[in-house]
């Protein structure tokens, strides 16, 4: 390997000068790299140059570059005509439609032009970039370099090893990464890569969650995005923000692509939807109705005026107790014997099972018993769970109660794991099957999700931030429930937890 990823004379091949193109373009030139621009499009890769042009003097003007680094970047831009003009270049990007044979064709010829330790790297999302090399003479140099929209502003890229890529590849890959403003991820190739991948969790989830009645998108994303969790977005915002023609195809092919493996099977809703085209934002109506560019307000629900009772708060999680406790203490009147009083509203605290087993397996009355969850705290969002047989007398008394202090409340049906604990769970269980498998580094999992999806943490992260022991009896308490496999642990959960090491420890 002769490539020098620092050199001032590396130069950097774009072909497909699209919107991925042209941000690979941005990032390198302002790196202090040489861009050759193709598009077999006549104008494209001059629209492109124009394009890049505009963006670099625009961060200069907002204080992002100097005027005189913008300008340097600018003269690194060169639009060529043809194939030809990458000889010399030390890699060669593409960025072209997302057809695997066409990826294969531009390879191929791409081979009897550079040099024999040029890399070829594909910025696909999608495709198996083992079979991406497959035709090739020497596919031992041949990666995935997988950006994000907008490259400027997702500063992750996935470096990912082809079966019969050599590691000196990656290496480059990922120095120039680093020299462009980009944190690298290391995978191994597989389908979805490392950030769609790791991200399955939170639609899938939030799906199941609606299909099954427990609450609407709405409830599912004011939970997540405003209870202690914080994402940025709900798994249903989400969706309508990517569109659902686009999110839904991408869970289905790659629930297809890993043999129906149960932890990413989709649901039947998402379907139903893209049949009807309510596609999101794009459509105007997916999840949620739009008006002027924006998500149509729904009113909150009214805190209902509830009859004043005694509260009793199971003492069967000490943390939890406590925390309930502390919420209401102004607004209720606490009973502090062993066990409920007749006419007490009772409270659990559970983790991983649902209102109903918790109230019967501490011989409470399912009829006044609801459940709160306390796993991430009640600083933010509340959520109630009720049992199927809970009077509204005693829903409303919690919510009420809940509320009085001015936090937000959203009531659910049972749920083992109520919504937060059960996607957050998921979400770490794929990551750590991510892990398991030898497909990448705790570090760049969550490096990749936090970068790429903006999520407050990574899998590994949040596993460790609630601990592997109460992740792992989450997922058997909804495993035990469901008897279904999507649930079952990973091995990488299921060895830490017993030992009582972080998720992020790797063998020695």
């Amino acid at each position: 390997m002769t490539i020098d990823p620092q050199s001032p004379d590396l130069a950097l091949g774009v072909i497909g000068t699209g919107t991925m193109g042209r941000g690979i373009a941005q990032i390198a030139a302002a790196g202090g790299v040489s861009v050759r621009l193709y598009d077999t499009r006549d104008g494209a890769a001059e629209e492109a140059s124009a394009f890049v042009a505009r963006m670099l003097r625009r961060a200069a003007e907002k204080g992002g570059m100097t005027e005189g680094a913008a300008e340097s970047a600018i003269a690194r831009l060169d639009i060529v005509d043809g194939l030809d003009a990458m000889a010399g270049a030390g890699v060669v990007v593409e960025a072209i439609v997302e057809e695997l044979e066409a990826k294969k064709r531009l390879f191929a010829e791409l081979e009897t032009i550079v040099s024999d330790d040029c890399i070829l790297a594909s910025n696909t999302s999608s495709l198996s970039v083992t079979a991406i090399a497959a035709d090739c003479e020497r596919p031992e140099r041949v990666a995935g370099w997988h950006f994000f929209n907008p490259v400027p502003l997702l500063k992750v890229v996935e470096v990912v090893d082809g079966l019969l890529t050599e590691p000196w590849v990656g290496d480059v890959l990922d120095a120039v990464a680093r020299r462009c403003g980009h944190r690298p991820v290391r995978a191994k190739d597989s389908p979805g890569f490392l950030v769609n991948h790791a991200g399955r969790g939170l639609n899938t989830e939030g799906l199941r969650i609606v299909q099954e009645g427990i609450a609407q998108p709405r409830d599912v994303d004011d939970i997540l995005r405003e209870g202690g969790t914080r994402f940025r977005m709900g798994p249903f915002e989400l969706m309508d923000t990517t569109g659902l023609d686009v999110s839904g195809v991408v869970m289905e092919s790659i629930y297809r692509q890993f043999y129906e493996e149960p932890r990413f099977r989709p649901v039947p809703i998402a379907r139903q939807r893209m049949a009807a085209g309510l596609y999101g934002r794009k459509t105007g109506r997916g999840f949620y109705a739009y008006e002027d560019g924006g998500k149509a307000a729904a009113p909150a629900p009214a805190i209902p005026e509830a009859a004043p009772a005694p509260v009793w708060v199971s003492p069967a999680d000490p943390d939890g107790q406590a925390a309930v406790m502390s919420a209401i203490a102004d607004a209720a009147e606490i009973e502090s014997g062993a066990s409920p009083d007749p006419g007490t509203l009772c409270i659990v605290t559970p983790t991983g099972s649902d209102a109903t087993t918790a109230a019967l397996d501490q011989g409470l009355p399912p009829e006044r018993t609801v459940a709160v969850d306390t796993a991430f705290g009640l600083d933010g969002r509340r959520t109630v769970m009720t049992t199927p047989v809970t009077e509204p007398r005693w829903r409303d008394l919690a919510h009420a109660l809940l509320a009085a202090d001015g936090t937000p409340v959203t009531v659910i049906g049972d749920s083992p794991g109520f919504v937060a604990q059960r996607v957050v769970a998921t979400i770490v269980n794929i990551g750590c099957d991510i892990a398991q498998q030898g497909i990448a580094t705790p570090g760049d999992i969550d490096a990749a999700v936090e970068l790429g999806l903006a999520y407050p943490r990574g899998p590994i992260a949040w596993g460790d931030y609630l601990g592997p022991s109460r992740v792992l009896a989450i997922l058997e308490a909804l495993h035990g429930f469901y008897r279904d496999p999507r649930y079952r642990p990973s091995p990488w959960l299921i060895r830490r937890a017993k030992i009582g090491v972080p998720l992020a420890t790797v063998a020695r």
